[in-house]
């Protein structure tokens, strides 16, 4: 299977605004992207030193937590009404601080509506302080995340049973409309074991590296953990979808595109990418990681 090429579509910052997200979406579709891809976060919060940013040398958040952050779904349903070939997603929805039915429903109107071209990357969340400001124990994110994963899925179905969780209740006989327009994958962020296991039991696994540490061998030993806890669960390895986001990529295409081989020999199935909105060289940063990849 060739190597899917897709970007960031920024959904944080001046740019979602100043530059409007249908005409950055329609950039990255005409310049030949596979996939866009947004990130999200609820709120920021004035202190955050009781969390650690999993991505940055000293644990502290790489932006200014006072730039607006636009709600991921709204920003994906931006992208999807004027783009008709690219898959939509994100890259990582924290998928505990929302409640699984109302996203289930968003996920699937706005799949239904573009033609089956939603993707959803989900995550368990790394911000203590934003889960509080929401009202959530943070310390239950992961029992959340595995509810809320179950009834996504349920809800999908049209007819979800009724589920009786510590987090999540849905009662007897609803029904959820509509359904989504192709079986939505889910593919699960983190580099934790329990993020692996949570990868292996639905579609697939998004892995996050920084430009500046790209390493093939650590994605290839997820990839052989991932396969391992599918076999172990009695799933089909080679069926799983490995995604890999390269953050800070902005500017870097060429870093990337040396370490391409070796990422497609560890089992990636996809990269995702920044592209530089000022410079304009979307178009060049896809040519060159196909080319890249094709050799």
């Amino acid at each position: 299977m060739a190597l899917r090429i897709s970007a960031k579509l920024p959904s944080a910052g001046p740019a979602p605004a100043d530059l409007g997200v249908p005409a950055l979406a329609r950039r990255l579709e005409d310049a030949g992207f596979d996939g866009i891809w947004c990130s999200d976060h609820v709120v920021m919060t004035e202190r955050w030193d009781r969390s650690t940013y999993p991505f940055s040398d000293d644990g502290a958040p790489g932006w200014d937590v006072t730039t607006p952050w636009y709600d991921a779904v709204v920003v994906m349903a931006q992208a999807a009404a004027v783009t008709e070939r690219v898959e939509i997603g994100c890259a990582v929805l924290v998928l505990p601080l929302r409640h699984p039915v109302v996203l289930a429903k968003q996920v699937a109107s706005l799949d239904r509506l573009s033609g089956g071209r939603v993707a959803l990357g989900v995550g368990a969340g790394w911000y203590r302080e934003e889960f509080e400001a929401l009202g959530l124990d943070f310390a239950a994110r992961g029992r959340r995340m595995d509810e809320a994963l179950t009834v996504l899925r349920d809800a999908w179905t049209g007819r979800p049973p009724a589920f009786d969780g510590a987090h999540v209740r849905v009662p007897a006989g609803v029904i959820h409309e509509p359904t989504p327009a192709h079986p939505v994958p889910v593919v699960v962020g983190g580099m934790s074991d329990a993020a692996l296991r949570r990868a292996a039991a639905q579609d697939g696994w998004l892995a996050l590296q920084r430009v500046s540490q790209l390493d093939p061998d650590g994605v290839a030993d997820g990839v052989t953990r991932l396969r391992a806890a599918a076999t172990a669960a009695g799933r089909d390895p080679a069926a799983l979808r490995v995604v890999l986001r390269v953050i800070e990529s902005q500017g870097r295409a060429a870093d990337v595109a040396a370490v391409l081989p070796a990422l497609v020999r560890a089992g990636v199935d996809e990269v995702v990418v920044d592209t530089d909105w000022t410079a304009g060289d979307e178009r060049e940063v896809h040519d060159l990681l196909a080319a890249a990849a094709a050799a």
